[in-house]
């Protein structure tokens, strides 16, 4: 990452010193006009720098792509939970509210770090405290889960779940007619492919190897770069202009600890030959 990091500075520097040196010393007959090709190299960096803020972050590969599992009491979710896993970690009852907490397990599917979640049941009529603290919690996970896999009525899951007719096996099972997967942890059925495809999305939204990944820190300071890039290419002011590559150089040098106004200065001495 520093590498690029270092490329990205570089690009910066040059555009920087190619200002400053229009801004300061426009009386030196040696020093030209800005490039024409200034706005075209800033876009340019900008688009890479977004391509890379697109990356799925560093933390994934730590935490694992998190699958809640989710619906009504009863519904299957331990039971499928425990299958996924491959050993028994939620208790699993035919007594609907068994599971009053959220469970999470990480788990290595071929190869892929993945984190399961169970938790309590969702509804609304219950009179538990406890309960209600367990489904409160439960809610929670769904807005952090990368994605859901939803047991309940069709349509009544979060958006962009999974809709699983599970515990197929049963007598007077309803299936929903939009369901993504039909499954029976029980009897095994259509578990396999579930897992594959589960295997998949999580590839997808985790980084490949070889790829440029940020972790939080990283992601906070390249984004105010990119931000003030942005600015950067939309000002007409010249002296607004440098000051946008300021912040950008500041942002990168925060990632790389270091400081950049002597390398500026150095920029422009070297490039040019001011007061010589």
């Amino acid at each position: 990452m520093s590498r690029k990091v270092e490329d990205w500075r570089e690009q910066v520097l040059s555009l920087s010193a190619q200002l400053e040196a229009v801004l300061d010393f426009d009386d030196e007959d040696d020093v030209a006009v800005l490039s024409p090709r200034f706005s075209a190299i800033l876009g340019t960096l900008s688009t890479e720098i977004g391509i890379a803020l697109d990356m799925p972050e560093a933390e994934k590969l730590r935490e694992g792509f998190r699958i809640a599992i989710a619906g009504p009491p009863n519904a299957g979710k331990s039971t499928l939970f425990n299958t996924l896993l491959g050993y028994e970690a939620a208790i699993a009852t035919p007594i609907a509210g068994t599971t009053r907490d959220v469970i999470e397990r990480p788990v290595s599917i071929e190869g892929v770090p993945i984190t399961l979640v169970d938790m309590a049941g969702l509804h609304d009529a219950t009179t538990d405290a406890v309960e209600a603290i367990g489904i409160e919690r439960a809610r929670a996970e769904l807005s952090r889960a990368d994605l859901v896999l939803w047991l309940g009525p069709e349509g009544e899951g979060p958006v962009g779940s999974w809709e699983i007719s599970a515990q197929a096996d049963r007598d007077g099972a309803v299936i929903k007619s939009g369901a993504r997967f039909t499954i029976s942890a029980a009897t095994g059925a259509g578990i396999e492919s579930l897992m594959n495809a589960l295997v998949e999305a999580a590839r997808s939204a985790l980084p490949a190897p070889g790829e440029t990944v940020l972790n939080r820190r990283q992601r906070m300071l390249v984004e105010r770069a990119h931000s003030a890039l942005a600015e950067a290419d939309s000002a007409q002011d010249p002296l607004i202009v440098a000051e946008h590559l300021r912040s950008v150089r500041v942002a990168f040098d925060a990632l790389l600890g270091r400081t950049s106004t002597e390398d500026v200065l150095d920029a422009i001495f070297g490039r040019f030959c001011i007061g010589k």
